[in-house]
C-alpha cells in the first residue's frame, strides 16, 4: 500500500465539506499595514490561535523558527508545494510565503477559530478554497504612513521598502 502525503490537502476551489472555512479569520494586507499588530491584539483579547506561516526569507532579529514563521530553504518550500502541503502560498517580493496544511488541521481537530495573518494574494486563495472564511483587508492610512512604518521596522533596504 502506498501512503499519500497529501491526504489532508485542501479541497478543490469552493469545496469545503467539513465547514473549515467558517472557522478561518483571514487578516490580510500589504507589508507594513499592521496585520501583525491587529492579529496579536485579537489573539490576546479573544484567546485565539494565530497560524504560523512558512517563508523562505531570512529570520529577522528576535524571530523564532516555529513561532514567528517556519523558516524553510527554497528547495524545501518548493517540495512542499509539489506535495500540496500548503493551503495557500505566494511569491512576494522574491520570497515564498505560505500557510502549511497542518495549521488548518489544528482547526479541524480543535473545532475552534484560527487567525491567518497573510498577504493579500494568500487571502484571495483562502477565499477561493474556503468561501465561508471571514476575510479582513487591512490597509495603511496612506502611502507615506506605509513608508514610515517600513522605515521604522528597519528590516528592508530602501529599494525593498520602495517596492513594497
Amino acid at each position: 500500500m502506498t501512503r499519500r502525503d497529501d491526504t489532508t490537502a485542501p479541497s478543490p476551489e469552493g469545496a469545503d465539506p467539513d465547514g473549515i472555512g467558517r472557522r478561518l479569520v483571514v487578516i490580510s494586507g500589504p507589508s507594513g499595514a499592521g496585520k501583525t499588530t491587529i492579529c496579536r491584539a485579537v489573539a490576546d483579547r479573544l484567546g485565539l490561535p494565530v497560524s504560523t506561516s512558512a517563508t523562505t526569507r531570512p529570520k529577522r532579529a528576535g524571530e523564532v523558527d516555529g513561532r514567528d514563521y517556519y523558516f524553510l530553504t527554497e528547495d524545501a518550500f518548493r517540495q512542499r508545494i509539489r506535495r500540496n502541503r500548503f493551503v495557500e502560498w505566494a511569491e512576494v517580493f522574491g520570497r515564498l510565503y505560505g500557510t502549511p496544511v497542518e495549521e488548518v488541521e489544528r482547526v479541524r481537530e480543535s473545532g475552534g477559530l484560527l487567525l491567518l495573518e497573510i498577504d493579500v494574494q494568500g487571502g484571495v486563495q483562502i477565499k477561493r478554497t474556503y468561501p465561508d472564511a471571514l476575510a479582513i483587508l487591512v490597509l495603511p492610512p496612506q502611502a507615506d504612513a506605509l513608508r514610515e512604518r517600513l522605515a521604522k521596522r528597519g528590516t528592508e533596504s530602501d529599494e525593498e521598502a520602495e517596492r513594497r
